[in-house]
This record gives structure tokens, C-alpha cells and sequence, in this order.
């Protein structure tokens, strides 16, 4: 990982310890109780199982099982790094299309003897775990647990330090996220149609074979190949958001192997993409809902001091007049519809984070966009010299490999847009006209939903916040039901995912459960 890549990760995590620290004068706990979230008409998921892969490895993959590691310094004290080679096809292997992972490793702390390698991914698709690691988890998870697991990240094919996907250059992005996600007319649904296949074929321009490869389940078979070279006899992992579905997946392609699995922030592989997002509308709508409820109880609100049903209803008057006439910022740059938007979705994943939200909204509301872009530049990972991280490329890359798009056409997703609207009024437009980015997707996707229920796994534990905007609280008990070893704990509060953000009682139960397996009674719920 080069120093930007460092830069970007520090940067981030300084803004995380600040929301953390409760500096920027967050949400507060005494909100009235929201309406309860309507998610429309759902469709059933699925009941297609994921199917396990024969337990003995195959001969012409053991050579990837048995390489050697060879670990060296990689700048960050207490850190070590290496490079894990795995196969670009796991139908085909060929030792002249391998493709190397980056792999980073803090030893046990403790001096009892380790429980093994806790595997970390922080999710995406397309955030760095080996970034997390060094920066976040190595250093920010409970003390016990460093104590007794040699803390481990890879980034997943496609990602950061492992074969980056890249599509466009700085300038290129500037103008695809500025791009108007809710169009009005003819001419604004050909431009959407025309950025995002300028989008899709600079991926496959610049990635070339490996845009075929990036799916969940190769990324999955990855997994198992590190576990096998640590040496490590079952997976212990904690995996956010994402990187539930990473964990899920494993499991079902490997339940004999499957240790200690958290899944925090868990997404159902049963959906198909369109109900995904869908939800995922819905569940932005709730957490917007919990912002808004708590805004107008505090003088000087950017969207008024009567009711969260008035606060949502002049954050979409702003929505439309910036969309007709964008904002200045204090660059070149202006404060699209957009990038309104983004930087309003990314306060919604910590609560710790509406205070900043509230001055960028009342910036705004004066004309100046400087703060809201800010925010949504954090979304994207774009750096101040304008460069991107690749996390916007591989999200996508791996979305469109792992599930048939959600709509083939604009024409589909202006049909879908009364359901989304239906389930956000403020959200739900954007979001349908978003799910477009894989109608002209150049890899052919080689996933579709899927049930996995991981037979003969060791207990599992699965996570959900009853407010998560990106993965909603209906996920969490899905997911929960189809595993046949899982138990879900519930964490009933705002912002994204629960381990190590959620308080002593969420701890403690995680803690337990990776120290000791145990997991906690059925029900179990934390304030």
C-alpha cells in the first residue's frame, strides 16, 4: 500500500475517532420513537441454497494451498506484510495468471498461547481490510481479543493493495459523481445511460481479464487458501457489512472449516438486486428519520423545528433546487444534486456524524456547498490532489459480477421508481435510477441469489442494528434464520454495524463469543 493509500486510511480513521469521541456534538438519546418503516411489497428471496465444495482439495490447487508466506516489514510498527498468490480462475488455475493479494498481520499481544489468526474485512464491496487493519482494527479492537488472535487482513481481488480495478482518472470521476441521478427528462436518462457505459467500459479496459474474477465466492475460496498457508485449522473472522456476505459465503462453501464467525451488519444473499437496493432505500429512509427526529428538537435545525415529516419534506425542496441550480463550494467544483445527496447518505452511517451534517446542511441552505462536498468526497475516497481510492470501482465490479443487474434498462427503473418512492420519498428516486450501473456491465454475472444455510458449521454470530441505513435490521434476521448454527444479536441503535461502536453490552457478547464460543441466549438484544 503506497503512503496515498496510508493517507486516505489515516485520514478516515482521524474523522472516525473524532465522530467516536462524540466531537462533532452527535445524535442525541432521547428522540421521540420513529413511525415504523414502511418497506413496500417485498419479493420472497429465494430458496436456490448456496451448495458447499467438496472438503479435500483438489490436486491442481495445492500448490496455492501450500505455498509459504514470506512476511516482511511494512512500515507500521508491531505490522507485518505478505503476498498470497491465488488463482485468477479456480475452474482453470494457471500459474501464469495468478493473481497476488496483499496480506498484513499483527502477532497476539497476549502471553497465553493464541486461539489462532482472526480474520478482518471491513466491508465495501471494496474497502481495504489490510487498511483497516493496520490502521483500525490491529490497534482499536478490545484489548482482550489482540491479546489472544494474531489480527489478519487481505484485500479481497480487485481491491486497494490486491490487483486494484481501476476505471477512470480523477477529472473522469469528477464528472460521473456529479452526474444527475434522477432524471427529468430524455436527454438527462441518455446521459445517465452514456456516463455509466463510459464507467463500465473503462474497467474493462483497465482490468481486462480480472473484471471476470472479483466475485464473492472467489473471493471466499481466497479466504480458505490464507487459512490453510496461516495454518490456522478453522476461519475465525469478523466481518462488517459486506463482509458479512464474504463470511456468509464462506461458510457455506466451507461450513467444516467455519470457526468463530462474527457477521456484523449483515446482508441476504436470498434478495435479488433490485429488492436489495430496495431495502437499502428503505433502510437510509429510517436512519434519515432518526436524523430528523433528532434535528428538530434542537434550535437553529437547518429543516425546520416541527416534525421529521416536515424536515424530510424541505430536505427534498433542497434536493430539487440544487438540482436546478448546484451550489458553490470553495473550489472549482459545484455542490450538485448528487453530491447533496452522497454527503447526506454518508452522516447517516454514524450518528456521531449529524452534528457535522447539520452545519453542512445549514451552509447549504445559505449557499455554500463546501461542507456537504466534503462529505461526499469521504464517501467517494477522493483525495485532495482529486484522485479516487478504488473502492467506488470495485463496489461495483463486484455487485455486477456477483447478481443479474436489477434493471436491464432506464425504461425498468422508472417503472420500479413508485416502489422506492413508496418506501422514501426523499431517497427513493436516486436510489432506483442508481441501480442502473450494471445494465451495461461488460462481465457476465456468475452469481444469483442464494439461501446459505452452512450444515454442520460451529455456531455462528449475526449481528443487526434496528437503525443501519446500508444493511437494515431485516437483513440480520434473514440471514439469521437461514443459518442453521447462527444466533442474532440485536443492537437497537442508530448507524452502521455494532462491534466495538455500539457500547460495553455489544462488546462483551462479541467478546465472549470469540474468547470463549459462547454464544448468547436467543433474543438477546442491547441498548
Amino acid at each position: 500500500m503506497g503512503n496515498k493509500g496510508l493517507r486516505r486510511a489515516a485520514a478516515a480513521l482521524l474523522t472516525a475517532a473524532l465522530l467516536l469521541t462524540g466531537c462533532t456534538d452527535g445524535g442525541g438519546s432521547a428522540a421521540p420513537p420513529l413511525e415504523p418503516q414502511d418497506y413496500g411489497k417485498r419479493e420472497p428471496g429465494t430458496t436456490e441454497l448456496l451448495q458447499p465444495l467438496p472438503t479435500a482439495v483438489p490436486d491442481e490447487l495445492r500448490p496455492y494451498y501450500g505455498q509459504r508466506l514470506r512476511w516482511r516489514d511494512c512500515g507500521t510498527k508491531g505490522f507485518e506484510c505478505a503476498t498470497l498468490r491465488v488463482p485468477l480462475d479456480y475452474a482453470a488455475p494457471d500459474g501464469d495468471e495468478d493473481v497476488p493479494l496483499a496480506v498484513v498481520r499483527t502477532r497476539a499481544t497476549g502471553s497465553k498461547k493464541p486461539i489462532g489468526s482472526l480474520m478482518v474485512n471491513p466491508g465495501g464491496p471494496g474497502s481495504s481490510a489490510v487498511e483497516y487493519v493496520r490502521l483500525a482494527a490491529g490497534i482499536g479492537f478490545p484489548t482482550e481479543i489482540r491479546a489472544r488472535y494474531d489480527i489478519v487482513g487481505m484485500d479481497p481481488r480487485g481491491v486497494a493493495g490486491s490487483e486494484p480495478i481501476e476505471c477512470l482518472d480523477g477529472p473522469a470521476m469528477d464528472r460521473h459523481t456529479q452526474l444527475d441521478v434522477t432524471p427529468d427528462d430524455a436527454a438527462e436518462t441518455r446521459a445517465l445511460t452514456a456516463a455509466n457505459k463510459r464507467f463500465a467500459d473503462g474497467c474493462r479496459r483497465q482490468a481486462g481479464k480480472l473484471l471476470d474474477h472479483v466475485s464473492t465466492v472467489e473471493a471466499a475460496r481466497d479466504m480458505d487458501v490464507l487459512r490453510e498457508v496461516l495454518g490456522d485449522r478453522k476461519l475465525h473472522y469478523v466481518g462488517f457489512s459486506y463482509g458479512t456476505h464474504l463470511g456468509a459465503t464462506y461458510a457455506g462453501l466451507f461450513p467444516s472449516r467455519a470457526g468463530r464467525l462474527v457477521l456484523d451488519g449483515a446482508m441476504d444473499p436470498s434478495l435479488s438486486a433490485e429488492q436489495l437496493n430496495r431495502d437499502q432505500t428503505a433502510g437510509f429512509n429510517t436512519a434519515f428519520n432518526a436524523f430528523a427526529a433528532d434535528c428538530v428538537r434542537r434550535s437553529g435545525c437547518p429543516l425546520g423545528t416541527t416534525s421529521a415529516k416536515d424536515a424530510a419534506g424541505r430536505l427534498a425542496d433542497f434536493f430539487r433546487r440544487v438540482d436546478r441550480d448546484p451550489l458553490d463550494t470553495d473550489g472549482d467544483r459545484p455542490l450538485t444534486e448528487a453530491l447533496a445527496t452522497t454527503g447526506v447518505i454518508f452522516a447517516m452511517y454514524d450518528e456521531n456524524a449529524w452534528g457535522m451534517l447539520r452545519d453542512a446542511l445549514a451552509d447549504a441552505m445559505k449557499g455554500d456547498g463546501a461542507a456537504l462536498l466534503r462529505l461526499a468526497d469521504a464517501y467517494h475516497e477522493r483525495d485532495p490532489d482529486g484522485s479516487y481510492g478504488n473502492i467506488m470501482f470495485a463496489y461495483t465490479a463486484v455487485s455486477c459480477l456477483d447478481q443479474p443487474a436489477a434493471f436491464a434498462d432506464p425504461a425498468e427503473a422508472r417503472k420500479a421508481v413508485p416502489s422506492f418512492e413508496q418506501v422514501s420519498p426523499v431517497f427513493g428516486r436516486g436510489f432506483a435510477y442508481a441501480a442502473l450501473m450494471c445494465a451495461d456491465w461488460p462481465a457476465k454475472p456468475t452469481g444469483r441469489p442464494h439461501r446459505i444455510e452452512a450444515a454442520g458449521a460451529d455456531p455462528i454470530l449475526v449481528i443487526g442494528t434496528t437503525r443501519d441505513p446500508a444493511t437494515p435490521y431485516i437483513w440480520a434476521e434473514s440471514l439469521a434464520e437461514q443459518l442453521r448454527s447462527a444466533t442474532l444479536l440485536t443492537y437497537d441503535g442508530d448507524g452502521h454495524t455494532a462491534y466495538v461502536r455500539g457500547g460495553d453490552c455489544v462488546n462483551d457478547t462479541v467478546n465472549a463469543y470469540l474468547l470463549e464460543g459462547r454464544v448468547p441466549p436467543p433474543g438477546k438484544r442491547c441498548p
